[in-house]
């Protein structure tokens, strides 16, 4: 059976022979059928099967019959690591050359401008990571509703990296109608469970035993002490002319310490995990598939889902405590039916994850016992307080991050210090507090009397020159945050920027002042009360004037006419008494005459009076 079996239209045909692509894999043979006609596929293969190209295939086909104006993101695939990301772009790119659509990708740890400027373009085809796919939505920058594909690859390792409740959140984002491939190399109950919700009348695609390694695969076991571990890697590298090797760490530190010590062995290396930026970690693997770098150091993490192709060697430099992921590193090599080698270097205190690889592999690891470093510790592993095997690689790497935790807190107690020593440098010197000379006399305050402004013992200020002010004298206590009103004139320097000021008089400048004078003038107004009539005598009037009658007086002050009282004339709303109506339907509230309102300032003068400068009344 040939891809042109499989119902491939000619532009894929020919881009598929173009990448040297002849007969297809188990998984591209049973996939790409049910997934041209349209149905759910639930795929289960390990990495290096072909499994992007059993599900690029198919979309490119089902998406090149039509294409909308303007273009709207119709097919989505959804992976757990930036580096497996970028391989299927390119990957559909390499697919579809020869097809009018359009795919980019898009994944944190970069700037999101290019990525969104590539989706303002229009696009047909989506590669993400779940973090920076839901960032961008979240953000209203992306839109979900026209998926009509959706791929969800290397779903066991979502799980295991915890991304698997974004991917419940990125399903809640797509709409309900639409097809769904999802591959994984295992099929945990979690996986299983997401399987049921998501698929329907799927159709299920097994290619080998779940977690089996690839038979090309040849495999070999070392025996070696933990300190002679980059020492007999560096050997092998040089016996046997390896020109490329990808070496798996335990550890990010394990990682960055192996990629250093074979520099300095003259083997040019290059590490990458989840520390390193994601700038570095595209250029480690660029400088690395070009050949630049020799070696390639990983963590389990960061390697996953990484494609070189006829990539001959990989090293596990420490075993690790999942028997599954040996079979994932292993499968890095030996990919599309080429050769490769896995070679595993084993401590003493890693006897216990052999066994259950080799357990998991249903046949142990050829052993290769002719090599320069032997292992010669057979100590017993250390145990923590709970019993549990402490293992040297992960001590290690705890130790150097609690070191450099230290380090990094005392730099940065250290600047700290030195800017609390520069900011004390440089601060403007404390302004002493200036008092008058013992012997100076004091000011005595009168009582002010009523209308009238303090009056002092003291000469008036126009009396005295700016030059004939009292002597000041210097005190070492250091200025408080403030300074008595009657004091402050001692804190002024012998040239004042402003005139002198008499600091008794009320200033009406001051915040206190005016909030004072405001407080009055928003204040309500009470109703004035009503005038009320004063009993008067009755006097014998002289005759001819009897029964006239003559207006009340108020009592006479000496030497002034009585003047007439008038009745005040109150508003309807003070008066008590009300118009009689036709109904009694509610009538808008009419604004009282503007001689009942609320006065201002200005024609408040008796309330400001205090506070003119002059009184020219």
């Amino acid at each position: 059976m040939n891809f042109r079996d499989l119902g491939l239209t000619a532009p894929i045909l020919k881009a598929l022979t173009q990448e040297g692509y002849t007969d297809p894999t188990p998984i591209q043979r049973k996939a790409i059928p049910p997934a041209l006609a349209g149905r759910d596929v639930l795929g289960c293969a390990q990495t290096g099967t072909g499994k992007t190209c059993a599900f690029a295939a198919p979309i490119l086909q089902r998406l090149s019959g039509r294409t909308p104006k303007p273009r709207v993101i119709r097919a989505l695939i959804l992976t757990p690591t930036r580096e497996l990301a970028l391989q299927i772009q390119d990957s559909f790119v390499a697919y579809g050359r020869n097809l009018p659509l359009r795919s980019a990708v898009i994944f944190g740890g970069v700037g999101q401008q290019p990525q969104v400027d590539a989706i303002n373009r229009g696009l047909d085809i989506l590669v993400a990571t779940p973090g920076r796919l839901l960032d961008l939505h979240g953000q209203g920058l992306l839109e979900l509703s026209h998926i009509e594909i959706f791929v969800l690859d290397e779903a066991d390792r979502m799980l295991d990296m915890g991304f698997i409740h974004d991917v419940k959140r990125v399903l809640k984002l797509l709409p309900e109608k639409k097809q769904t491939l999802f591959f994984s190399a295992t099929m945990p109950p979690e996986v299983m469970g997401l399987v049921n919700g998501l698929l329907h009348d799927y159709a299920r695609v097994a290619v080998d035993p779940v977690s089996s390694p690839v038979e090309v695969i040849r495999q070999s076991l070392y025996y070696v002490d933990k300190a002679n571990k980059t020492k007999l890697l560096a050997h092998l590298m040089e016996e046997r002319h390896i020109t490329s090797a990808l070496v798996f760490s335990r550890t990010k530190h394990g990682a960055n310490r192996i990629a250093q010590d074979l520099v300095k062995r003259g083997i040019s290396a290059a590490a990458i995990h989840g520390n390193k930026s994601q700038t570095a970690r595209v250029q480690a693997l660029s400088d690395f598939k070009a050949g630049r770098v020799r070696v390639l150091v990983a963590t389990d993490i960061a390697a996953r889902g990484i494609d070189i192709d006829q990539l001959p060697f990989v090293f596990n430099y420490n075993l690790p405590d999942v028997p599954e992921t040996y079979v994932h590193r292993i499968g890095r090599t030996g990919r599309a039916g080429h050769e490769g080698e896995a070679i595993s270097f084993c401590q003493f205190d890693e006897k216990d994850e052999l066994k259950a690889i080799e357990k998991l592999l249903g046949k142990p690891i050829p052993v290769v016992e002719d090599h320069p470093f032997p292992m010669e510790n057979f100590d017993p592993p250390q145990k923590d307080k709970r019993g549990r095997v402490v293992n040297a690689e992960d001590a290690e790497a705890r130790a150097a991050a609690k070191e450099k935790r230290r380090q990094k807190d005392g730099s940065n107690k250290a600047k700290a210090e030195e800017r609390k020593k520069a900011a004390q440098g440089t601060a403007a010197p404390v302004a002493p507090v200036l008092e008058k000379e013992p012997d100076a006399p004091k000011k005595k305050k009168r009582r002010r009397k009523k209308g009238g402004a303090a009056q002092t013992d003291a000469p008036a200020p126009e009396a005295a020159a700016p030059a004939e002010r009292e002597p000041l004298v210097l005190r070492d206590k250091p200025i408080g945050r403030g300074v008595r009103q009657g004091h402050i004139e001692d804190t002024l320097p012998d040239d004042p920027a402003m005139p002198v000021t008499d600091f008794y008089k009320p200033n009406p400048l001051d915040s206190d002042v005016i909030l004072d004078a405001t407080a009055r003038l928003l204040a309500p107004r009470r109703p004035a009360p009503r005038p009320q009539a004063q009993p008067q005598q009755k006097k014998q009037e002289p005759a001819g004037q009897q029964g006239r009658q003559k207006p009340r007086r108020r009592g006479k002050k000496q030497g002034a006419p009585a003047q007439p009282v008038k009745e005040p004339v109150l508003p309807p709303s003070l008066s008590g008494k009300r118009k009689r109506r036709r109904d009694d339907r509610p009538r808008p509230i009419e604004a009282p005459p503007r001689s009942d309102r609320q006065k201002d300032s200005t024609q408040h003068k008796s309330l400001m009076r205090p506070y003119y400068l002059h009184d020219d009344d």
